[in-house]
């Protein structure tokens, strides 16, 4: 791809600092690096230079400035980078500086990966892999982004597709030139619908892996459910060490559904805090008890909370599709009173911080089973779907066998390529790089 318009933007954190990183992108970057500093720099070397305005000659920085010739760049084009003064006037004046240089523009979100997606610096799963990054807030969310952005799905999804074309050739050979010598009789043999079953079988056990990637993306959601002063706002607040939800004697307190996200293990968990579950004549409480039920209905795990007195049938909450973990409550209740605290569950009390630690190793435990180390090969849904079609195909083709017509064996085989091809960026992409870089930050 070539463009006739130099983008820039700030490339560093917002705010007063001791550095401030401007880059820019295209190429009109050698002839504005001459005009800002006097003289174009060495390249690829830090280089002192007085920043002057092109309009005026006003003196703007003194800075240090990158020049980074194409196309051995991130972006496959000239760029440039200007490391100023932090202070906020100083960003200002250069970035107005930049805009009135004929054929430079403000660059819009991900604009910089984009330009590398399309010149083929970065394949679509890689530049997925630098928005995870970015976005990652655990250990684990880190490490799964970060074999993203080098490249551990477009490798895959790179080998895959060059099986399947040569699959493809071999069929296309065999219709096109089968009075040539030097063509197989045999193309639409045994040969050919193995090698497209193993490819089918190697991508389907990519695909088996429970969501771990998407889940691991999103975070495991813990809901923690069960009837009226249970404790479930006390319990939040513990496990998450704030005053996250608000604590009462009256029942019915918590109306809405109450979120907390949390860094367990490496791990990203979403704690949700619930309204109890009783019937009642309130419509509003009767809002919460049914948002509290959804969300029951999608939690990876529910702490199903029955305090003293209870029984765990009555507290029980409605079947959820993740599992359930009881936790009996106000532990240090039962003790001071007398009581055996006989019944299935984990003793936990949030005030004297009883069976806490104990409560937070399942939740661990739940989580790693569920999510892995940031492993996972499918880390979105775009990924899966792309890939679940490429096996539909394949599946016809290893269905049919050599009764199918070879015409049609070739179509099944030509969209599976495609759809391979769509994972990585090679086909179809311009509505998904519309979607994807419109959730970057500005300069990345």
């Amino acid at each position: 791809m070539t463009t006739e318009t130099t983008i820039f933007a700030p490339a560093s954190g917002f705010g007063r600092a001791a550095i401030s990183v401007i880059r820019i992108s295209g190429p009109a970057c050698a002839p504005l690096l001459s005009a800002l500093g006097g003289t174009l720099p060495p390249p690829r070397r830090l280089s002192l230079r007085r920043l002057r305005d092109p309009a005026d000659g006003r003196v703007l920085d003194q800075a240090l400035v990158a020049w980074m010739p194409g196309p051995a760049t991130l972006t496959g084009e000239d760029m440039a980078e200007l490391h100023l003064h932090g202070g906020l006037a100083v960003r200002a004046g250069v970035i107005r500086a930049l805009a009135g240089f004929p054929g430079c523009r403000a660059a819009e979100p991900g604009a910089f990966s984009r330009r590398a997606v399309l010149n083929g610096r970065l394949d679509l799963t890689e530049a997925e892999g630098i928005a995870d990054l970015i976005d990652a807030e655990t250990e684990a969310q880190r490490r799964q982004a970060l074999r993203q952005l080098e490249g551990a799905l477009g490798r895959q999804v790179a080998d895959w597709r060059a099986c399947a074309i040569e699959c493809l050739a071999a069929t296309e050979a065999a219709l096109d030139f089968s009075d040539e010598g030097d063509v197989d009789d045999a193309a639409l043999g045994a040969a050919l619908f193995n090698r497209a079953r193993d490819l089918r079988d190697e991508i389907a056990a990519a695909l088996a892996d429970g969501r771990r990637g998407e889940r691991l993306r999103e975070g495991f959601t813990v809901v923690i459910a069960g009837p009226p002063n249970a404790g479930k706002s006390t319990l939040l607040n513990a496990l998450s060490r704030r005053d996250a939800a608000i604590v009462s004697p009256v029942p019915g307190t918590t109306r809405d559904v109450i979120e907390v996200r949390c860094d367990l293990g490496g791990l990203p968990v979403l704690l949700v805090d619930t309204a109890g579950l009783r019937e009642t004549a309130d419509a509003v409480e009767a809002e919460g008890i049914a948002r509290t039920r959804a969300r029951m209905g999608s939690a990876d795990l529910v702490l199903e909370l029955v305090p003293p007195g209870a029984t765990a049938t009555a507290a029980a909450p409605p079947a959820a599709p993740g599992r359930v973990l009881r936790v009996r409550t106000k532990a240090d209740l039962v003790e001071e009173q007398g009581e055996s605290g006989a019944g299935s569950g984990l003793p936990v009390s949030a005030l004297a911080g009883l069976g806490l630690d104990q409560l937070l190793a399942a939740i661990q435990a739940e989580a790693q089973a569920s999510l892995g180390g940031g492993d996972a090969l499918v880390t979105r849904e775009r990924h899966r779907e792309a890939l679940t079609r490429c096996v539909a195909h394949l599946d016809r083709v290893v269905g049919a066998g050599s009764r199918e017509l070879p015409e049609l064996v070739a179509e099944d085989l030509r969209l599976a390529v495609r759809a391979l091809g769509e994972v990585g960026g090679h086909v179809g992409v311009e509505e998904m790089l519309d979607r994807l870089f419109a959730g970057f930050c500005i300069g990345k």
